[in-house]
């Protein structure tokens, strides 16, 4: 199998994109270590469920917005595995509101999740990607950063950082045998789209020239690309896979 020597790190990976990046990887033989913050019962049903796929997991808890905590994450991660191949930086919450109405809170709770997060975690692994001149980091963004949307200035803000974020870093690491590249999803089938009102759903579908949403594998596979040798010579991108939506 194609990753069953690769260690892997996936941020807010017990639902929704993170579970089935996680899930695709586990299937290909990956060591994987699925993050998540808050939600136990999630934790709990995806440790049960990864164990049918593979003994080479773990589950840690950690805040990415801290850290101490994702240091802490990160140093486990080494001492057990000794390193860290892949970093996806899947973690992201979603706290829209018109700017006008919008508290202070939200907004930094969007950034220091969405885009914070990201910095923190990359910046914990690539030392230890610099020593075997060898990794793969690989980010989430969204269409929302290319083309903005009404009620998610906080969202766009942290997504665009993010892909400046991607561009940036990428020149830094090149030459160290690093990747780094980002994933743009569309409109996903996940728990998140299943509570939209069905005119929001037909308005969505009408944008989308495939004229459907996609599923979380969508995502899981573009993922597993970027981080497959057969994209070796890729860096410094952002794959949207999104049914033509942008």
């Amino acid at each position: 199998m194609e990753f069953s020597e690769k260690r892997i790190l996936i941020t807010g990976a017990t639902r929704g994109l993170g579970k089935a990046i996680a899930f695709a990887f586990a299937r290909e033989g990956a060591w994987v270590c699925i993050n998540y913050h808050t939600d136990e019962e999630a934790a709990s049903a995806t440790k049960h469920q990864i164990k049918a796929l593979t003994d080479k997991h773990m589950i840690f808890k950690a805040d990415i917005t801290d850290r101490a905590q994702v240091e802490g994450m990160v140093s486990h991660v080494l001492e057990q595995w000794g390193f860290v191949d892949i970093l996806v930086n899947n973690a992201g919450i979603i706290k829209d509101k018109m700017l006008i109405f919008m508290d202070e809170t939200d907004w930094d709770k969007v950034l220091d999740t969405n885009l914070k997060g990201g910095y923190l975690c990359s910046k914990a692994v690539i030392k230890s990607m610099i020593g075997r001149r060898y990794g793969r980091i690989i980010n989430m963004a969204s269409p929302s950063a290319v083309t903005g949307r009404a009620g998610q200035t906080n969202y766009s803000a942290s997504k665009g950082g993010i892909i400046s974020f991607t561009k940036s870093l990428s020149k830094e690491t090149a030459r160290l045998g690093i990747t780094v590249n980002a994933v743009c999803p569309g409109v996903i089938n996940t728990p998140m789209t299943e509570t939209l009102a069905p005119e929001t759903k037909k308005d969505f579908l009408n944008m989308i020239p495939m004229g459907r949403f996609g599923n979380p594998e969508d995502i899981a596979h573009a993922v597993l690309f970027l981080a497959s040798d057969r994209a070796a010579y890729i860096t410094g991108q952002v794959l949207a896979v999104d049914g033509g939506l942008v």
